[in-house]
């Protein structure tokens, strides 16, 4: 299949697409969003739909995916998620299908003003307690579409393992290496449940201050939600931190998993980072620390 450059995904071929596949639209202007994602770029389609195309072959299988499940499992969740009006298919030079959605309102959580973050907590805790619980018979497993969140953590034990050497200047990697062989070991005897993967600011819709709603299904499937605790330390603190803790129904293994996969990530962001994205490597590296203390403390 052919590639193509995410700086060819523009909103001149988004409207391209639109005007040649659903020209009851193609008098609709095409325009950027504030905040894009890394597996998708996203316009917005007039007021109330937007536009969301792959920028890159793994990301193809996303789009038949959220079609298929996402209008189900917004039927059983308390919050609004992404709603396909419409899938389009590859043309215009751009070589994969794409999706139009309903337009959601609200600020990123990372850029938002969130009137109270323990009642964000608490009210994010009860969408994803909500999604656990919707039956998953046939749902997508955890493997190659969803970019291998929700499989079991002796997937990136090489890459974790390795991230450790390579910073093993800048970090305490025995204790690193305690974590991550504590969240290997944690069982995961529970059934498998529909997990989101990436519960992130970047994905989290606020809306007059409080959680709107739940964006970005893409790498979603059914499998170990232990990926969906990560956010604990990425985000929350304090107050807010033991909420979310308090009300997520997750069991002490689950959360152990949950850091390996926190570790993992804010690991890999600062091996990447380097002195090129400062403000990615500090915020990774305020991750390590907090998850090697909890660990410490936990001991």
């Amino acid at each position: 299949m052919p590639a193509v450059e995410r700086s060819a995904i523009t909103p001149a071929l988004a409207s391209r697409l639109i005007a040649t596949q659903f020209p009851q639209w193609a008098s609709l202007p095409v325009y950027p969003v504030e905040v894009n994602g890394h597996d998708n770029v996203t316009f917005r389609l007039g007021q109330s739909m937007s536009v969301r195309l792959p920028a890159g072959d793994d990301y193809v299988p996303q789009v038949g995916k959220e079609h298929r499940w996402l209008p189900e499992l917004a039927r059983q969740l308390p919050l609004a998620i992404p709603q396909p009006i419409a899938m389009g298919a590859p043309g215009c030079g751009y070589p994969w299908p794409w999706s139009v959605y309903q337009w959601l309102d609200g600020e990123p959580a990372a850029i938002a003003q969130i009137t109270d973050l323990p009642q964000f907590a608490a009210d994010l805790a009860g969408f994803l307690a909500a999604l656990y619980k919707i039956e998953s018979t046939g749902g997508p497993p955890a493997g190659y579409e969803t970019c291998f969140f929700g499989v079991p953590l002796t997937h990136w034990d090489s890459q974790t393992r390795q991230s450790i050497t390579m910073l093993s200047d800048e970090i305490d990697a025995q204790l690193a290496t305690d974590v991550w062989e504590a969240a290997l070991a944690a069982p995961a005897d529970d059934p498998a449940v529909w997990f989101h993967g990436d519960v992130s600011p970047g994905n989290l819709l606020v809306s007059h201050g409080r959680l709107s709603a739940v964006i970005d299904f893409g790498v979603a499937g059914v499998g170990d939600p232990a990926c969906d605790t990560a956010i604990t330390w990425t985000f929350f603190s304090g107050e807010s931190r033991s909420v979310y803790s308090e009300r997520l129904p997750a069991s002490e293994a689950t959360w152990a998993r949950g850091r390996g996969w926190a570790l993992w990530k804010a690991l890999i962001t600062l091996a990447l980072a380097g002195a090129d994205h400062p403000r990615e490597a500090a915020h990774a590296r305020g991750v390590i620390r907090t998850v090697l203390a909890e660990h410490q403390n936990l001991a």
